[in-house]
C-alpha cells in the first residue's frame, strides 16, 4: 500500500526572505518539506507589493503564495484580518488545492492572518502555532488606530482558535492566555517553546579576521530583528556606564525610524552591523562574549520566548535578559541571568564578564541548550498536530 501524502499550507507573516531573518515558522516549513510523506509545502504570506504572479517556487523547494495588501503602507495591513479585503485573492490557491484533492491537506496558522483559509478546502487538520500576543502593541504604546487593529486581530484569532484541531504556544503566558479564550474550551493546547539548531551553533568556528575580533572586549551582543520591543534607553545606559565595552547590534532595523535607536547609535561604543546572512549567524554568536536580551516591560513581551536564548547558550555564551518572564525558569548563575531592574541588568553583566571563559560554565550553558534542538520540538509539533482529535 502506498504511503499517504500531505500538502502542508503554512500561513506566515511575510514573504520567505523578508528581512533575511529565520523564524520558527521558516524552520518548521523546512522540517515539513523534508518529511518523507510530504508532497508539498505552500508558504502563504502577505506582501505589500502587488504581483500578478501569486505562486513562486523557492530555492528550497517550498512553494510561496503571496497575498498583496490593499496598499503598501503599514497602516493598510488591517486587510490581512478582514475577509472582504483578501477573499478573492485566495481563488488561485483554492483551485490549486482542489486539483490536488487526492492528497491530505493540513493547514498550519503561525499568525492570525487570513482566517477565511480555514474554509478554503476540506482540511484534514488545522493547527495554530501561536508565537506572539499578536494583538498587543509591540512597542507598548496604544492609540485609537492600535485599538481598532487589536479588535480586528482578536476577532481573526478567535476564528482560527475555533477552527483549529490543536493549538501550540511558545510560552507559558501565551498558553494561559489561549486557555482562557472561550473558543479553546474543547481544544488540545500545548506549550512548545522555541529551540535551537544545536549543532550549527555549538560547532561553529570564528575565523581570525572576523569583523568582531578587532573590537575592544568584552563584546556584548544582540542578534535579531531590531524592533520597538527592545529597551534602547537601557542599552544606552549600559554604553555610558562602560564606555570601554563594545556593544553590538546585528540585524535589520525594524524600528520604523525610532528616535531612541538613532540616539543610541551616537554612542561611540555602540556598533550596528545591519543584517547578515542567516547561515553565518552562528559564527557571530561565537564571536560575541555575552548575549543580551534587553526587552521593555510590556504586555507583548510577557508572551515572548526569544529565539536567541538557546542559540547563545549552544554557542557557550552567557546571557543576560530582562522583562521576559517566560525565561525566568531557565536562570542559573553564569548561564542565564534574569534581571528585574535596569541596575540589576547592568550589574549582572559586570558579574558575568568575569566568568566568560570559565570551562565549567561553558559546559553548563551548552547542556542547557542541548535538549532544545528544533528537531525534538518539531517532532512533537508534527506528531501532536496530526494526531489531534477532529
Amino acid at each position: 500500500m502506498s504511503q499517504e501524502k500531505y500538502i502542508h499550507v503554512v500561513v506566515a507573516t511575510g514573504s520567505w526572505d523578508q528581512d533575511d531573518l529565520r523564524y520558527r515558522r521558516h524552520r518548521f516549513a523546512e522540517y515539513l518539506r523534508q518529511k518523507e510523506e510530504t508532497e508539498e509545502v505552500i508558504w502563504v504570506c502577505p506582501t505589500p507589493v502587488r504581483n500578478d504572479q501569486r505562486f513562486r517556487k523557492l530555492p528550497n523547494g517550498i512553494m510561496e503564495y503571496q497575498i498583496p495588501d490593499i496598499l503598501p503602507p503599514r497602516i493598510f495591513r488591517f486587510g490581512r484580518y478582514l475577509d472582504p479585503f483578501y477573499k478573492n485573492k485566495l481563488n488561485e490557491l483554492k483551485i490549486y488545492l482542489n486539483e490536488r484533492n487526492t492528497f491530505k491537506h493540513v493547514l498550519w496558522f503561525t499568525f492570525p492572518g487570513f482566517p477565511l483559509l480555514a474554509e478554503l478546502t476540506k482540511w484534514n487538520k488545522i493547527v495554530y502555532d501561536c508565537s506572539d500576543l499578536w494583538a498587543a502593541p509591540i512597542g507598548g504604546k496604544q492609540s485609537l488606530v492600535m485599538k481598532w487593529r487589536e479588535k480586528s486581530i482578536h476577532s481573526a484569532e478567535n476564528r482560527i482558535i475555533n477552527e483549529s484541531n490543536s493549538i501550540f504556544c511558545t510560552s507559558d503566558f501565551l498558553h494561559e492566555t489561549v486557555k482562557k479564550n472561550p473558543f479553546s474550551a474543547d481544544k488540545d493546547v500545548h506549550v512548545l517553546e522555541n529551540g535551537v539548531e544545536f549543532n550549527n551553533f555549538n560547532e561553529s568556528q570564528v575565523t581570525g579576521d572576523h569583523r568582531l575580533t578587532s573590537l575592544p572586549k568584552p563584546v556584548i551582543g544582540f542578534l535579531g530583528g531590531i524592533k520597538p520591543k527592545l529597551d534602547f534607553e537601557l542599552v544606552k545606559k549600559l554604553a555610558v556606564t562602560y564606555p570601554d565595552w563594545s556593544i553590538v547590534f546585528i540585524g535589520p532595523d525594524g524600528t520604523n525610524g525610532s528616535e531612541e535607536f538613532k540616539e543610541l547609535l551616537k554612542e561611540q561604543n555602540i556598533h550596528w552591523l545591519g543584517k547578515v546572512d542567516p547561515a553565518i549567524v552562528p559564527e557571530y554568536m561565537k564571536a560575541i562574549d555575552i548575549g543580551i536580551l534587553p526587552y521593555k516591560e510590556s504586555i507583548y513581551n510577557r508572551a515572548v520566548f526569544p529565539l536567541k536564548l538557546f542559540e547563545f547558550l549552544a554557542a557557550g555564551k552567557p546571557v543576560v535578559g530582562m522583562n521576559l518572564p517566560s525565561t525566568i525558569k531557565y536562570q542559573e548563575p553564569g548561564v542565564y541571568i534574569y534581571s528585574d531592574t535596569n541596575d540589576d541588568f547592568i550589574s549582572s553583566l559586570t558579574d558575568v564578564a568575569s566568568e566568560i571563559g570559565n570551562p565549567l560554565l561553558i559546559e553548563k550553558r551548552i547542556e542547557a541548550a542541548k535538549e532544545k534542538d528544533w528537531k525534538n520540538i518539531f517532532n512533537q509539533l508534527y506528531s501532536r498536530g496530526l494526531d489531534s482529535k477532529l
